[in-house]
């Protein structure tokens, strides 16, 4: 491996958050202290990926990562057409048109050529597991391979396709769900449980993702049998992060979180929201097809300062979030967890008998 995560300075992945709070300020600032910094090729056309890149490297000389989406399933048009009729109240008053409801790829082939070619020490794949061929290609360019799971099957299938690590994904998590296959059906598992039923099937490093936003939640998810914890909800306040106004008004502000496809066409947590409550019983499994439908109204929402038509993605533990620099709430999050830590160990020593 290119990366070795047990040694890491401090054992904190910072999480891609793609869709705007991703910069190459807060890849930086993260991976200049010890942690392991990414950013998000997601959304993004791959020149522009590549100036973040440039930019990134211009700010640190430390390892990072890159996450690619990996390409959606085919969506069913009537099921779009009527969710699309569903919004037109929302599009007159934001005075926008719809966005087209396109499917494609994410530029999927020419994110995974752009990180080949400028040699990124990690790429992680989210909502699928890339093909043997293409862990293979990434290999020959010296990069390790990371695949966001949410099961033991999948960290199975994963494991066979030749992963290096895996960014195990509890029910906890903000964003969108890195399901390979977004199933009304499928079993949402918490953090906790789905690293040690992880643990048990594969023979694999583990970064345990979801819930993570101080030191006794990380300190958790290492003694779970995580070598790292991933956190996202807890740098999204923070100076470097290119989170919107309205997000991060609504972050301060609190509210419950839940699941909601009604933005994006795919499962994701946020914070609950008026267009939430009132779409997220109509949305279909369409992603990025309903993303690219929704577009304009949260674009509209956002220069408004408007929280209520933006997709406020948060995990559950984000009201722990600190208004800081990014390098501040790692390294406390990490002091923190070996307080913790040190904390328990005295107290499980206190039970020995002689």
């Amino acid at each position: 491996m290119r990366v070795d995560l047990t040694q890491l300075g401090l054992p904190i992945i910072q999480a891609p958050l793609a869709g705007g709070p991703s910069t190459p300020r807060l890849a930086a600032a993260v991976s200049e202290v010890g942690a392991f910094g990414f950013l998000a090729a997601g959304y993004k056309a791959p020149d522009t990926v590549r100036d973040d890149i440039r930019d990134l490297r211009a700010l640190t000389d430390a390892p990072f990562g890159l996450n690619i989406f990996a390409p959606p399933a085919p969506a069913d048009s009537a099921a779009l057409e009527r969710y699309a009729t569903t919004l037109a109240a929302d599009a007159e008053r934001y005075g926008v048109a719809l966005g087209e409801p396109r499917h494609d790829d994410d530029a999927f082939e020419g994110k995974v050529r752009l990180a080949a070619d400028e040699a990124i020490a990690v790429v992680s794949f989210t909502f699928g597991c890339p093909s043997p061929g293409i862990v293979r290609r990434l290999h020959d360019a010296d990069a390790d391979v990371w695949v966001t799971v949410t099961s033991p099957a999948e960290a199975r299938e994963a494991q066979e396709a030749g992963a290096d690590a895996l960014v195990v994904q509890g029910f906890e998590a903000g964003g969108h769900r890195g399901y390979f296959i977004d199933d009304p059906g499928a079993e949402d598992y918490g953090l906790i449980a789905l690293l040690r039923l992880v643990a048990d099937r594969v023979a694999l490093p583990l970064i345990g993702a979801g819930g993570i936003a101080d030191g006794a939640a990380l300190a958790a998810v290492l003694c779970a049998g995580a070598v790292a914890g991933q956190i996202g909800s807890a740098l999204m306040l923070a100076a470097e992060a290119g989170t919107s106004a309205a997000h991060r008004a609504a972050l301060r502000t609190g509210g419950s979180t839940a699941l909601t496809r009604a933005f994006s066409g795919r499962q994701a947590r946020g914070i609950v929201n008026r267009f939430m409550r009132e779409h997220g019983d109509d949305a279909p499994i369409a992603y990025p097809d309903v993303h690219h439908l929704t577009a304009p109204l949260r674009a509209a929402a956002r220069t408004a300062a408007d929280p209520e038509a933006v997709n406020l993605w948060a995990g559950q533990g984000y009201t722990l979030a600190a208004q800081a620099p990014a390098a501040e709430i790692v390294t406390r999050i990490a002091a923190d967890a070996r307080s913790t830590l040190a904390a328990v160990g005295a107290r499980l020593g206190g039970g020995q008998q002689a």
